[in-house]
């Protein structure tokens, strides 16, 4: 009987549920999950019932293809590998060809016919020949894509101001508007190198932190009115 289940994605770093429909898994077993890029690798965290009951068991659920074998684990240690290279290779090319672009990251498709290079620019850029260049060298499809610098700070993760990993890069799946009325709401000293993330844009937890004093304003009322 198909249950879900928590793994740990490996390349993100994020926590997913996932469903098991027919694999002997346990916590630390490696297993290959459905993902964008044709499949990734993730550790399974928890298999108790508890993830299975939870109200929101089958909400944004990936798949699991099969426990990962050793060719499985291998197969993705080269294409790591394959991914710095490739990164090296188009750092390289970027400074030849002069481009005003910063290479963030590179990606590889499991079945290897594709790879997509994540980068940032002020504004557009002519990457035609940096394209003609890679696909010669790597032998496979080359998409380039531009990124905003909150995207950037989601795909490198790192720690905020608190000491903790970047809420972008462990748990959110999208990104909501900051405004700084939302820091003088909460009577926060606007002091940008404080109220300002890894990416330079103001701290997406001044989002959570005025939804949580909202609502910590409306039982205080309520307490006073009773």
């Amino acid at each position: 009987m198909p249950e879900v289940i928590l793994v740990l994605q490996e390349r993100t770093g994020k926590i997913l549920r996932a469903w098991n429909e027919k694999e002997d898994l346990k916590k630390g077993d490696l297993c290959l999950i459905e993902s964008d890029l044709g499949g990734d690798l993730a550790r399974v965290v928890d298999t108790s019932r508890s993830i299975a009951n939870h109200p929101k068991a089958t909400k944004d659920v990936t798949k699991i293809i099969r426990k990962a074998s050793e060719e499985d684990k291998e197969k993705f240690r080269e294409l790591r590998n394959k991914e710095q290279k490739a990164f090296e290779f188009c750092l390289e090319r970027i400074k030849a060809l002069n481009l005003p672009m910063k290479l963030v990251r590179v990606n590889y498709f499991f079945n290897e016919k594709k790879g997509i290079f994540y980068y940032t620019a002020d504004g557009r850029v002519d990457f035609r020949q940096l394209v003609r260049d890679l696909a010669k060298e790597l032998k496979m499809r080359i998409e380039m894509r531009q990124i905003g610098v909150r995207d950037e700070a989601k795909l490198l993760g790192g720690l905020g101001v608190c000491g903790r990993t970047l809420c972008c890069f462990s748990f959110m799946k999208s990104f909501e508007p900051v405004t700084i009325q939302k820091a003088k709401k909460q009577q926060i000293v606007i002091n940008p190198t404080k109220i300002s993330g890894l990416c330079g844009r103001l701290m997406c937890c001044l989002a959570f932190e005025e939804e949580s004093k909202g609502r910590m304003y409306a039982e205080e009322e309520k307490i006073e009115e009773d």
